[in-house]
């Protein structure tokens, strides 16, 4: 079936028009929900509006609240303009196909405080030539998108909400559902996938008890271990929150009052922290106690993290290197457990920047995988640490957190900067990285090995493999049995009295 030059598709809520760009299908900025403006502001979302006539869908809508400044440095690119109706998505899709094509969901990281499905890196033409539908999430952050008090507390009987970000997640998966056939997409082949808070918020849906059907495979990039937080010291800083904004004893209507920017400049211990809220009836228990003790939804899972993730910590403050002095001041014992688990790392620097890493991100793969093997669910865990040839001198370490997601995406060859010294070599790479996101979205039921430069088999029962993406920031793909294991049993132990900002 080929699209007409202009694709038109018919929805329940109205006509949309999207555009055709090099044998592949866009529909931008397509309302998933109704704005959460007024009444609306932290409360679960609403169907979309329908719309008379027919409605264009040719540019990206607007990105939630955040700064500017930090996403443009660390988020992946220019979010454009902000506003509080930002419950939008984005779809490609081949122009031309014979079947129904499986379906994959991006929800984009950022801490939950900055981001947008539109940025470049997200750009989903790439995928979408490899037979799938891609769609791409806005979702509300910071304070309108995790935010608790009292006066909130009682106004949904069925119980409290607190997570309203992860709600417009579920808003999003349940509208995908209903309307992906008509972009060309099969709604029973659906893989939901996201990095970094996006990470995160694929392991929350997958504990959540509101998100049951609406997708049935997941990947979890650089997910980290940072405990939830619970609703009660929620609650507590929202109550700050408001009384920093001259709202004491604050009514709902006045807190539905304030400006919709009046939030997202709130630093700490004002701000809102990277993890959802435990505590709601989105996460009713915290997500790595869920995930420990098998309540997840079961379905087939890739996780897996990058080779110097600890590059992140410096954007909540973190020093590295303090922390190994803190362990010497401290855990003197504890110390010494760690270097005989780092043999041959030299400076406090190094080490410190090796066990954040592990502890915060290595470790989660880990988890998961041993989680998904009690259920007898397959799980794919890969370490990517691949670095474009001209960047060796800028990432010493490794590849940094979200250096991923251009070869994901495949877009590595159509961003700046990479468009500019990205040789034939690092687009080679960046294809073989999208071939495997793919074929994992093309996954068939009982299949337990993934087609690839390297035939990749799931860690099932047993087994603990990994593939490694990328050999010492150099090109190549390797399968590695019990990659760090003895870190990982030992941080996972400890991660949830030690893994803090």
């Amino acid at each position: 079936m080929k699209r007409p030059a202009t694709p038109i598709v018919t929805l329940s809520q109205g006509q949309l028009i999207g555009q055709i760009e090099e044998d592949i299908a866009v529909w931008r900025g397509i309302p998933y929900a109704a704005p959460p403006v007024g009444e609306g502001r932290w409360r679960a979302p609403r169907p979309p509006v329908p719309w008379h006539g027919v409605r264009m869908a040719d540019r990206f809508a607007p990105a939630a609240w955040q700064s500017i400044e930090a996403c443009r440095e660390v988020g992946g690119g220019d979010p454009g303009t902000f506003c509080e109706d930002c419950l939008y998505l984005n779809i490609w899709a081949p122009a031309q196909s014979d079947k129904p094509l499986p379906v994959m969901v991006w929800l984009h990281g950022g801490g939950y405080t900055i981001g947008a499905g539109s940025l470049p890196p997200y750009e989903g033409r790439a995928l979408a030539n490899r037979g799938v539908v891609v769609v791409t999430v806005n979702y509300r952050l910071g304070h309108l998108g995790f935010f608790a008090h009292p006066a909130l507390a009682e106004e949904d009987p069925e119980g409290p909400l607190a997570n309203f970000a992860l709600l417009d997640q579920i808003a999003a998966l349940e509208w995908v559902r209903d309307n992906i056939a008509a972009f060309g997409g099969d709604p029973q082949n659906i893989t939901l996938f996201g990095e970094s808070a996006g990470g995160r918020s694929v392991l929350s849906l997958l504990v959540s008890p509101l998100s049951a059907g609406l997708f049935h495979k997941a990947i979890a990039q650089s997910a980290y271990t940072l405990a939830d937080e619970p609703l009660s010291e929620a609650t507590a800083r929202g109550e700050a929150v408001a009384r920093h904004l001259g709202l004491e004893n604050a009514s709902a209507a006045q807190l539905r009052a304030l400006p919709a920017d009046v939030f997202w400049p709130l630093t700490s211990p004002l701000g809102t922290g990277p993890v959802p809220i435990c505590g709601d009836r989105v996460l009713p228990q915290p997500m790595l106690e869920s995930l420990m003790a098998g309540r997840q939804h079961p379905m087939p899972l890739m996780i897996g993290s990058n080779s110097d993730e600890a590059s992140v910590m410096g954007v909540f403050g973190v020093d590295l290197a303090q922390q190994i002095q803190r362990m010497r001041r401290d855990h003197r014992l504890g110390l010494a457990l760690i270097r005989m688990l780092y043999p041959g790392v030299r400076g406090d620097e190094a080490l410190g920047r090796q066990v954040s890493r592990d502890m915060a991100f290595t470790t989660m793969g880990f988890v998961a995988m041993q989680s998904w093997q009690r259920l007898g669910q397959p799980c794919w865990r890969y370490w990517f640490d691949y670095v474009a040839e001209a960047e060796h001198a800028t990432y010493p370490w490794g590849a940094w957190h979200g250096n991923e997601i251009p070869y994901v995406f495949d877009t590595l060859g159509t961003i700046l900067p990479s468009r500019e010294y990205a040789s034939l070599e690092d687009l080679a790479f960046a294809a073989r990285v999208a071939d495997y996101w793919a074929a994992f979205a093309h996954l068939k039921p009982g299949q337990t090995v993934l087609a690839g430069p390297l035939p990749w088999p799931a860690s099932k029962g047993g087994a603990d493999r990994l593939m490694r993406m990328g050999i010492n920031r150099r090109p190549g793909f390797k399968l590695e049995r019990r990659f760090m294991r003895a870190r990982s049993l030992l941080f996972k132990r400890v991660m949830k009295q030690h893994v803090t900002l």
